[in-house]
């Protein structure tokens, strides 16, 4: 009996920490329709790993190595790889959550299932300390030993990369722009380097409301195809950050100071850091009463004196 306590337990802590897994990982997707001359590859990949480690495989599975990283420029088989970190999907919104976009998913699924080469990361882990564009530009030259062997790298504005002399690009309007040059001045066998993070693109008409995702990875990818550019594609979602834009600083800094001077008390929002948190901890209250239970159950197994023979009944 005590043992059947103990497999339902364990049983039922391995779930709620599946739940917490899936709540504090996010979902990466490579595809790369200009792959057009290796063969037909379609893999899935359910190891949970760090930014760095889907870096290295998109470099040695993906076979960004060659893009990124090669001097052998005039074998290149693309001119653009291009890298989108979106805000909205966690990993259990791919296993058919409601209240994920199904516009996005649907986008994702047909671009992972229609290229010719194509790979999926179900489980990234994500930092609190660094954002996802970050981390896989640096694990990119890390991994590359001499930086990027790049000819160009731009990224959005909304995006937040450390070190390097790239190029920023404010808008989508200006990311069209770009593509259509450097397809004019770029030289056969170069490639460059596009980093877009969802966050920066707003509605002309409300600047409080902005893009969905979907609309944005749609626009950028219809952008890419008229450049005439063969390109690989990377997306990958960063939810977890409070994301903060460096043409809205001095709006944050009037807000702030426009609600100490009020003092207004009004409830703070939980963000997706404090869900996090809360998710973690409601996990270890659950492991605690599991084991509570679970500890009363094996005394109340031991304190109960059952014999373990049984006389014969005697006959007359």
């Amino acid at each position: 009996m005590g043992f059947k306590i103990f497999v339902v337990a364990m049983m039922v802590g391995f779930i709620a920490a599946a739940q917490i897994s899936l709540a504090s990982t996010v979902p990466a997707f490579l595809w790369a329709p200009g792959f057009s001359s290796v063969e037909s590859k379609e893999s899935v990949n359910y190891q949970i790993m760090s930014p760095k480690d889907l870096a290295n495989s998109v470099l040695s599975q993906g076979g960004w190595s060659d893009l990124l990283c090669s001097e052998r420029k005039n074998e290149r088989p693309v001119d653009l790889a291009v890298v989108f970190v979106g805000r909205e999907l966690h990993s259990s919104d791919v296993a058919g959550n409601k209240h994920a976009d199904p516009a996005l998913l649907n986008l994702l699924k047909d671009s992972f299932t229609k290229t010719n080469f194509s790979m999926a990361f179900p489980y990234v882990a994500t930092s609190e300390e660094e954002t996802m564009e970050n981390l896989l530009v640096s694990s990119f030259k890390e991994a590359c030993g001499h930086g990027l062997g790049v000819a160009n790298v731009a990224f959005l504005e909304s995006c937040s990369i450390e070190g390097g002399d790239f190029q920023k690009l404010a808008n989508l309007h200006s990311v069209h722009d770009h593509l259509v040059s450097r397809m004019e001045k770029r030289t056969k066998g170069e490639t460059d380097l596009v980093v877009l993070c969802h966050g920066g693109f707003q509605s002309l008409k409300e600047l409080d409301q902005p893009f969905p995702e979907s609309e944005i990875l749609t626009e950028v990818m219809s952008s890419v195809e008229q450049s005439g550019a063969k390109y690989a594609a990377l997306y990958v979602s960063d939810p977890f950050k409070s994301i903060h834009y460096p043409g809205y600083r001095e709006l944050e800094r009037f807000l702030a100071d426009d609600a100490a001077k009020n003092g207004s008390a009004s409830p703070k929002v939980c963000d997706e850091v404090c869900k996090l948190k809360s998710s973690l901890l409601e996990g270890v209250l659950v492991g605690i009463v599991l084991l509570l239970i679970l500890v009363s159950g094996l005394c109340c197994m031991m304190g109960i004196d059952t014999p373990t023979r049984f006389e014969a009944p005697q006959e007359n």
